[in-house]
């Protein structure tokens, strides 16, 4: 019933809308873009577009008020008295006079600064006046590339038919999104999307929804990456300096006062532009601020503008926000990349309060049918007309989609690319059937990624095959693969090879099967990578990674019970057997120093096997429970959304049993909990803490142990240390017993070095750490960390230095770790 009102009501509005239509111009004749049109005390409004032209839907013929309203021009009321539809209004704005008291310029004090006082002093009551709505929605979002090149390091670069011309430049992405939203501040929000458009895309659902772009400047901070300073923030002194432009009165005989906002240092996250303050009312009328990527810490990004527009209605006497846009400019590697996306806000209602079930954990309902709505339809409910580069662009692409989903169209390309070269055995081999969605794949014997050393296998390269299948429709994925791993020194050849299948997108079920023989460290986590190992080892003679051989069989089960709760079980039999060193070649020998053994509990001698070979079966499940998870519904399944107010939080239940000999059975339990938030402007704060018992378990095999993941290479490879010991050796502190672990992190994105001068151009954060271990059979073990991330140049930030030291039962050591984040790209 409630969806068959919804499209009754969604009929009754396109049968009954019609539209002032025109162009706004400046004193030039050029068109004005981005231009607030709206009916007087109203909340019916649309904004112009690029080229100045736009299209206001109303209800019913009769006589309006129409206000244009654009930053720089003088507001403009037209009195209007329709007959019928279509109604031609092209309107000539003038540029705006600001005028400046002579008396007050005089003041030892800018009359800026009593202006913004008042204005932060009335941000609360003003902010709450908007702080529960509904109403309807309408966003556009396109991005362009220019000089898009023909290859980058070598590699050639081929851009889908139809988004660049033969100069590299074009549309890349062109969206549209109808939705009704109910909003509460700061973060309730409820959106029901009734159309969605994607330029060549009749399949997809557009992701710019009102989801996120809620850019309240009367809160302390706005979220564009990390936390920007808000001109009206409590401590918004602190990092601006205000400059009265002018004033001038608006279609009411408002009087606005334009303010300059200049950041007192550079590096800060502060904006720079105009903010456009009421008098009397101290509310904001328009927002028009630049946002530097140095300053939001997203050195690809070069600026972005942002602009909101607020008109205000006598009768609730409320500003409330009309129109929003943000313009962004990037680029790396000679590539620019601009995009738009446009904001328009209609058909306000404003509420004292909501009903406690309003909200829930679905914020986005996507309705059946968004993405096929027609041309007709889209032309009669879009707010914004579409320029004539945006109108050629959805023709040329919907064209080449219907082309490109034929079957011959699609048959005819598999055929040219899946011609078999004869170096393919050697570099690689892919074979499509696009119609049917599936894809055969082959490594090629010289896959380099699979290229390592160790001191059990020598030299390691491997190959493989696989097969995927994916439906669109249903969400469901099916995978199957083997690879293959051959050991130069170890002379020996490992297969192993997997099943996956996904049923669907809506509780993500998903049952996996593996099996086969591996080489695998003691640790599961893989606590040092091969490339780092190979590194270490060839030129350092440090061969941290410790092997043994597995071979196993394994099934896995895992979905979504209820929305933040996934349950995964599994069950695995293996036989276990210890391996020892093979390869002793080197690059850079050095006679005082030899290889360690294979045997972590014994690495300066190889006499002894870690383990003696035995075989176990496990079996156990694991709950991970998101607090606060949200989620979107799509017609073609669900997507969860976190929730940053609340930790996660992970329990594990596992028993060991039918093994060879008794004392290798055991049970197992751990939990683990996680955290990460921002902390106002003063960066982001994580914690990781772990906590597990064994019982049973004295004689269980050292692989079944819990080992921590150490770090002896002095090499960090993550975004974040919240899993790392980065001094502690490899298995010097592994259990079969009670544990607890704790990781945090605080890094102060610039809050301090900002401030430094001279160490503020740098643009480096400082971070600092506390890592803790605690196990029945050792002195607590801690870290206490200090160093700076973001350390690099330009664009180019992907460092990280750190200085660890170590103690446990008093002072143990002290190192740098170089963080090398960008490692986990070679992986």
């Amino acid at each position: 019933m409630y969806k068959f009102l919804i499209a009754l009501l969604l009929l009754t509005g396109l049968a009954g809308s019609a539209q002032i239509k025109g162009k706004v111009t400046s004193a030039t004749g050029e068109g004005i873009p981005f231009v607030s049109i709206t009916i007087e005390n109203t909340y019916t409004g649309t904004t112009s577009n690029e080229e100045g032209t736009y299209e206001l839907n109303l209800r019913q013929t009769g006589k309006y008020n129409v206000i244009f309203q654009s930053i720089g021009f003088k507001t403009k009321k037209v009195p209007v008295n329709i007959a019928s539809f279509p109604y031609a209004l092209d309107i000539k704005l003038e540029d705006e006079n600001y005028e400046l008291n002579e008396v007050v310029i005089s003041n030892s004090e800018d009359p800026a600064y009593a202006v913004m006082r008042q204005a932060i002093a009335h941000k609360k009551e003003n902010s709450e006046k908007t702080g529960k709505f509904e109403a309807d929605f309408y966003s556009k979002g396109i991005f362009r590339v220019k000089d898009l090149p023909k290859k980058i390091f070598g590699q050639k670069i081929e851009a889908p038919e139809g988004m660049v011309d033969s100069t590299g430049s074009g549309i890349l992405y062109l969206s549209e999104t109808v939705s009704h939203i109910i909003f509460e501040q700061p973060n309730n929000i409820k959106e029901r999307i009734v159309a969605s458009k994607i330029s060549g895309n009749d399949r997809g659902f557009s992701y710019n929804t009102a989801l996120g772009t809620f850019y309240n400047f009367y809160n302390n901070y706005v979220d564009f990456n990390i936390n920007m300073v808000s001109p009206l923030s409590n401590n918004a002194f602190n990092y601006y300096k205000f400059k009265l432009e002018g004033t001038f009165f608006d279609e009411n005989n408002n009087q606005i006062n334009k303010i300059k906002l200049i950041p007192r240092r550079d590096k800060e996250p502060v904006f720079e532009g105009y903010i456009y303050i009421v008098e009397g009312s101290w509310a904001i009328y328009a927002i028009d601020v630049d946002i530097k990527g140095y300053r939001s810490q997203q050195p690809v990004m070069e600026t972005l503008n942002l602009k909101q527009n607020f008109s205000y209605n006598t009768t609730s006497r409320i500003w409330a926000k009309n129109s929003q846009s943000f313009d962004f400019k990037a680029g790396m590697f000679g590539i620019t990349f601009t995009g738009k996306f446009t904001h328009v806000y209609t058909n306000y209602v404003f509420h004292d309060q909501f009903d406690k079930k309003t909200f829930g954990k679905e914020i986005v309902f996507v309705e059946e049918g968004s993405n096929k709505k027609d041309s007709t339809y889209w032309n009669t409910i879009r707010p914004i007309p579409l320029t004539d580069e945006e109108v050629t662009d959805y023709v040329k692409k919907d064209s080449i989609q219907t082309l490109h989903t034929s079957k011959t169209y699609m048959d005819s390309i598999d055929k040219k690319s899946n011609k078999f070269k004869v170096f393919d055995v050697l570099t690689g081999y892919s074979y499509h059937n696009s119609f049917k969605k599936t894809r055969f794949t082959y490594d090629g014997l010289l896959d380099i990624g699979s290229l390592s050393y160790n001191t059990v296998q020598g030299w390691s390269v491997g190959t493989g095959f696989s097969f995927n299948k994916y439906d669109e429709e249903t969400g469901k994925y099916t995978y199957i693969g083997t690879k293959f791993n051959y050991g130069f020194a170890e002379d020996r050849l490992r297969v192993q090879g997997s099943f996956s299948h996904r049923f669907n997108r809506k509780n993500y079920a998903t049952i996996s099967v593996f099996g086969g023989s591996v080489a695998t460290q003691f640790n599961p986590a893989e606590p040092i990578t091969p490339l780092v190992n190979s590194i270490s080892t060839l030129f350092f003679k440090d061969n941290y990674m410790k092997l043994y051989d597995k071979t196993f069989a394994r099934i896995q089960y895992s979905q979504e019970a209820f929305t933040g709760l996934t349950l995964t079980g599994y069950g695995e039999f293996s036989r276990r057997k210890a391996l020892f060193n093979n390869a002793d070649w080197v690059l850079i020998k050095d006679a005082n120093d030899d290889y360690t053994s294979n045997n972590p509990l014994m690495p300066e001698t190889d006499e002894f096997a870690a383990f003696d070979t035995h075989h176990l079966a496990k079996a156990g499940v694991i709950a991970n429970i998101r607090f606060g998870q949200k989620y979107i519904t799509r017609p073609d399944g669900r997507l969860n959304v976190s929730n940053s107010n609340y930790p996660t939080l992970s329990l594990q239940y596992e028993k060991a049993f039918a093994g060879s000999e008794k004392n290798y059975e055991y049970d197992f339990i751990a939990a683990r909990t996680t955290y990460n938030t921002t902390i106002g402007n003063k960066g982001d704060f994580g914690i990781n803490l772990k906590a597990g018992k064994f019982f049973n378990a004295d004689g269980i095999s050292f692989v079944d142990y819990k080992h921590f993941n150490g770090n002896q290479t002095h090499i960090g490879m993550t975004e974040r240390y919240l899993n790392v010991f980065n001094l502690m050796p490899y298995y010097t502190h592994s259990t079969n017993d009670a544990y607890v672990e704790l990781h945090a992190e605080h890094n102060f994105k610039g809050y301090i070095m900002n401030k430094i001068p001279v160490l503020n151009l740098l643009q480096w954060n400082l971070v600092v750490g506390y890592h803790a271990l605690a196990t029945p059979d050792n002195k607590p073990y801690q870290e206490f960390t200090a160093g700076f991330d973001n350390i690099g140049f330009g664009k180019f930030r992907m460092l990280r230095i750190d200085y660890v030291r170590a103690y446990q039962g008093g002072y143990q050591t002290d190192g740098i770790v170089f963080g090398l984040k960008f490692l986990n790209i070679l992986e």
